[in-house]
């Protein structure tokens, strides 16, 4: 399928591995010049690379926390009118809510629903002028199926969800989009638990990991960032334009709901 996505202009935040890089990837298949965004410069640039050698598409990369304003503005001037915002950030680690104080929780709150909330303000109007714009933000299946220790990531996610279902609502005339995708349990280093980002796992090990976790999923299997970025890539397309203001899971159907 012909997304009609040829030639637009994506800044996909937190891309340089992981569900990040799976949307880079999809939207770069799909033809989209990008701005990518990893705080690790060099697998930054390695990923972009990938990007261009795969793809043929323009890509520009912008290292550094996407939850940092001059970051955020190095971003918009690499990118100053973006057609597509894909948000994506690291939440916080397991943590028990008795171990949190102030400084854990205002710093969640900002990467995970303060920053997006802060990129989407800079582009939706120009979005809007333009008559086209896509905005997905991955948040987690924790807003819906709230995880113990993972308290402050589910709160702060389900902030920015309920914040943007109203904004959806103003824009959508204007041709354009926010939606959201909620990953459930896929195949990245986030899921690999006390292992270092980027670390080689050991085969056998991983394959225990991963039969072990899909156990509890009913497609019983882990699902991948490539499958991950076609679903986001979908969204950001021209078919997509009816359909704004969603939460769409993507777990396997590990959420039980017939509604």
């Amino acid at each position: 399928m012909d997304l009609g996505i040829r030639g637009k202009k994506a800044i996909v935040c937190a891309s340089s591995r992981g569900l990040g890089k799976g949307c880079a990837m999809a939207l770069a298949e799909a033809g989209c010049e990008l701005t990518v965004n990893g705080r690790d410069a060099e697998i930054l640039a390695r990923t972009a690379q990938e990007l261009r050698d795969r793809y043929g598409v323009k890509v520009t990369e912008v290292p550094g926390d996407v939850a940092d304003p001059a970051v955020q503005k190095k971003l918009l001037a690499a990118c100053p009118a973006p057609d597509i915002l894909v948000n994506n950030n690291g939440g916080p680690p397991f943590r028990p809510f008795s171990e949190l104080d102030r400084e854990a929780i205002l710093k969640g709150v900002t990467n995970n629903m303060v920053a997006p909330l802060e990129l989407i303000q800079a582009v939706i109007e120009g979005m809007a002028e333009r008559g086209f714009g896509r905005i997905v933000n991955i948040t987690s299946l924790s807003v819906y199926v709230p995880i113990p220790g993972l308290d402050l990531s589910s709160g702060a996610r389900a902030g920015l969800t309920s914040f943007l279902a109203g904004v959806a609502r103003t824009v959508a005339d204007k041709n354009v989009t926010i939606n959201n995708m909620l990953p459930g349990k896929l195949d990245t280093d986030r899921l690999r638990g006390p292992h270092e980002p980027g670390s080689v796992e050991d085969p056998a090990e991983g394959k225990a990991r991963r039969e072990r976790l899909a156990e509890s999923v009913p497609a019983k299997r882990l699902g991948t960032p490539e499958e991950f970025g076609q679903i986001c890539a979908f969204l950001c397309s021209v078919h997509a334009g009816y359909m704004t203001g969603q939460n769409v899971p993507v777990d396997g159907g590990l959420y039980v709901s017939a509604f």
